[in-house]
């Protein structure tokens, strides 16, 4: 089968010659630097790198055999608040500080933090408009990758989801309490975001929907051990704005909608489900309830899997030995009359060893 093929069926749930594979293609499957050098090296790509958007180099996206190449991403909107306060700090246009600390950019402040409504109308929100000359480079891209027609092409998200907004802006505890006891204040931010989202949507989408056969999204909606909210809560104040956002994605680009959220999100999953989500990633299996045979059994047949190789607590430490029967049972758990794509449970982390992405690899080829 070709890329496109294999894709095609596994979406329409019937098997496909292998499970499809993406290891490297978007911001949330990718390798981290040093683990992707490591690989390299135990590869012989002596070659300077050519990494894709995402930073990833060609070489190992062709080594691996990854089926999906991706375009676009997160867009700086014009704001007053776009700043950078120093090497190793900046502030976006949505007034999130970032530093770096222990070697990762990190929130370290939070404009809305104690925000009440008031605040929220002085705000000075982003202004929703891309650039032409960046919509033309975008679609440039798209057309070049959709004209070669090897690899099934994946418009990334171009704005952030509408909670995760919400507990950077204000800080996790402050919105979590906010969305609790003042839920007039999360409607409000809810509807500035919205607004922002579906105008950012409007000139995004119309601009690659010719070319790409989905969409990503982001916004975590689960922690380690349960939602971060409960199911009422989460049908109550965040799926009708999810809904709509996915509705009009859909209408604008006429591709599949594939939404990123880490943690144990079972509890949520129909809800999920009926606001139009089609591919669900990233399957962290290592969170409760979140068991690659009881997700199938459940949600199979209204969900694509797209991810579950656990980069938490299995890919860092698994021996060779142990890879091949962790690989074989998700293609037959999750892949068993299609319905997965088979990826890193999140970005490759530097602790994870080269030697272990090639038995994953070669293990899939075997499977």
């Amino acid at each position: 089968m070709t890329s496109h093929e294999r894709f095609a069926a596994a979406m329409a749930y019937q098997q496909p010659d292998r499970i499809p594979l993406d290891i490297g293609a978007t911001s949330l499957t990718g390798i981290r630097p040093a683990c992707q050098e490591r690989l390299r090296k135990l590869l012989g790509l002596s070659e300077a790198p050519a990494p894709n958007p995402n930073g990833v180099d060609e070489a190992i996206l062709e080594w691996a055999g990854t089926d999906f190449r991706a375009v676009g991403g997160i867009i700086p909107l014009p704001g007053s608040l776009t700043k950078q306060l120093s090497e190793s700090a900046f502030m976006d246009c949505w007034g999130i500080r970032r530093d770096i600390i222990g070697g990762e950019y990190q929130i370290t402040n939070c404009p809305l933090r104690n925000a009440t409504r008031a605040d929220l109308d002085a705000f000075p929100w982003p202004e929703p408009h891309i650039d032409d000359p960046i919509l033309e480079l975008l679609r440039s891209r798209a057309a070049t990758l959709h004209k070669t027609e090897r690899h099934v092409v994946i418009a990334e998200h171009p704005v952030f989801g509408i909670l995760e907004l919400g507990c950077w802006m204000c800080g996790y505890d402050d919105f979590m309490i906010k969305m609790a006891l003042e839920p007039d204040f999360v409607r409000a931010f809810f509807d500035r975001v919205l607004s922002i989202q579906l105008a950012v949507l409007e000139a995004y989408y119309p601009v690659l929907g010719p070319y790409v056969a989905l969409t990503t999204s982001g916004d975590d909606f689960g922690s380690q051990q349960g939602p971060l909210v409960s199911p009422d809560m989460f049908s109550e104040l965040i799926a009708p704005y999810f809904k709509e956002r996915i509705t009009r994605t859909k209408a604008l680009a006429n591709c599949y909608y594939w939404h990123h959220s880490c943690g144990s999100i079972t509890d949520l999953l129909d809800t999920i489900i009926d606001c139009g989500v089609d591919i669900l990633n990233p399957i962290q299996t290592s969170a409760r309830d979140m068991e690659p045979a009881s997700l199938k059994a459940r949600f199979g047949d209204r969900l694509v899997f797209w991810g579950a190789v656990d980069v938490q607590q299995f890919l860092p430490y698994a021996t060779r030995e142990e890879i091949p029967v962790v690989i074989q049972n998700l293609c037959h758990e999750l892949g068993r009359d299609g319905g997965y794509v088979m990826a890193p449970a999140h970005e490759i982390q530097d602790d994870v060893p080269a030697e272990n992405i090639v038995a994953w690899v070669e293990s899939l080829r075997t499977s």
